[in-house]
């Protein structure tokens, strides 16, 4: 099985090192960068899957970085490794097309788990920004009045999708079937008018819906 092949950014030496061997026990780490200068062309040279990066690099902003990765690569993910978790730098990343958002307070097998999930496709938001996701909840009722249309069963799948969930995982935790959980989960991007589940993942956490509510898996 081809083995995903992501690029390593980071200003941190020594933590870079350690991460590029912890990771290539089971990704294929096709190169790691300290100068943040030299991101674009080492992506556009190597063409990895998933650029893992911090927020801030040397000699560059990681944000502005991604953003010009994702405009003029359409096939490569931005996943964000970084100590910040303040709102605005969580919602700047979405923003800009990012499909993950982890901190480097948690644990390497959180960060492996974050690769699998952008691989196949999806987002993934580390439960370590909970309480900073929450903070999202203080915007004016006229913001939150789409999510507010959907269903308690509806928000609950929702809440899983933004944790990173397959569709059997949350289909297990909600006691229905995986069938039953992606016609939730179509359902919800017709109410909502969204196309792709990362960018109804995007939305949802713009809104402050994700990591809101406790979910109830024997409703």
């Amino acid at each position: 099985m081809k083995r995903v092949r992501i690029l390593l950014a980071d200003g941190h030496q020594m933590q870079l090192e350690a991460l590029a061997s912890l990771l290539g026990r089971e990704f294929e780490v096709v190169a790691v960068i300290r100068d943040g200068s030299q991101l674009m062309t080492a992506a556009s040279s190597l063409q990895p899957d998933i650029v893992i990066t911090d927020i801030l690099l040397p000699n560059c902003d990681g944000i502005d970085v991604a953003r010009d990765l994702l405009k003029n690569m359409s096939t490569i993910k931005i996943l964000f490794l970084t100590m910040y978790a303040d709102l605005p730098m969580v919602e700047e990343a979405f923003r800009i097309g990012a499909s993950g958002y982890v901190l480097k307070a948690g644990r390497v097998d959180e960060l492996v788990k974050a690769i699998q999930c952008v691989a196949r496709g999806g987002t993934y938001v580390t439960p370590l920004l909970g309480d900073v996701i929450s903070a999202l909840i203080s915007v004016k009722p006229e913001q939150k009045s789409r999510g507010a249309i959907l269903t308690s069963r509806q928000k609950d799948v929702m809440q899983l999708l933004v944790e990173g969930r397959t569709m059997k995982e949350i289909g297990q935790l909600l006691h229905i079937t995986a069938r039953t959980t992606e016609s939730h989960k179509y359902e919800i991007m017709r109410t909502l008018g969204m196309k792709t589940t990362a960018e109804l993942i995007r939305y949802w956490i713009r809104r402050g819906q994700g990591f809101e509510q406790q979910i109830n898996v024997d409703r």
